[in-house]
């Protein structure tokens, strides 16, 4: 644990949940938070514990994910700055259903569940971010369900590298995106629901096409329009 950065000195703030307070108001944020630095790998909660507070990502990404009844892992989703971890299974009193882990050097404020309770009857804008955070999750969660039925392998894998180019892409060049996270192929598998082999397969035929190319471990988006296409998605 560490002294806390000041809210309003965030990297994230203004795509957090307590974005619209100012002043006193972020003080007493800054009061009642504990600064938490994980390693890769560590984990911030377990699936199955019962849940104290909220935490708030500041920097780094933290995967979601959870352990089937046939007892294998998969990606429910991937969380960056601003996001906020925890919130569902404290509003519904419930226990964890899922794992977060740092994907890399990570830093997350914690806040105890007393104080974000009375500060969201306090301020109704910390609410209502919340719900547009849950509301997003939720529309996240059907599309996704929606492409296991509807989709096959192919599409699924454009789909999903659409969606991670537009939370974790950075401009590399007129009409290329650069995908800032690094996932393993094991990873990606789990997330569109396929053997490593038939991803890897499909991943040397986007790029044979010129849709996308790698610098090492790091994929490059180079035709966003044809990609769409292929996840059968409006451009």
């Amino acid at each position: 644990m560490n002294s806390p950065t000041k809210c309003e000195n965030c990297i994230s703030n203004s795509s957090g949940i307590f974005c619209e307070l100012e002043g006193s108001q972020l003080s007493q944020v800054d009061g009642h938070k504990v600064l938490n630095k994980y390693k890769k790998g560590q984990t911030l909660f377990v699936q199955g514990n019962h849940p104290f507070g909220i935490f708030c990502i500041s920097k780094g990404n933290i995967k979601v994910t959870k352990v089937g009844a046939d007892g294998k892992e998969s990606i429910v989703r991937i969380c960056h700055g601003g996001d906020v971890l925890g919130h569902r299974s404290l509003f519904s009193d419930e226990n964890y259903t899922a794992t977060a882990t740092a994907m890399e050097d990570s830093e997350v404020c914690f806040i105890d569940k007393k104080f974000i309770l009375k500060t969201i009857e306090e301020k109704p804008s910390v609410a209502l971010n919340i719900i547009n955070k849950l509301s997003k999750e939720m529309g996240s969660a059907e599309t996704r369900l929606s492409s296991y039925h509807q989709k096959n392998v192919r599409e699924r894998l454009a789909e999903l590298l659409i969606v991670l180019s537009k939370s974790h892409g950075i401009n590399d060049g007129e009409s290329r995106t650069r995908i800032d996270i690094r996932l393993t192929r094991e990873e990606m598998a789990t997330m569109i629901g396929t053997a490593n082999e038939t991803l890897i397969r499909f991943m040397s035929e986007f790029k044979s096409e010129g849709i996308i190319e790698q610098d090492g471990k790091t994929i490059i988006v180079t035709d966003s329009e044809k990609l769409s296409q292929w996840a059968n998605l409006p451009f």
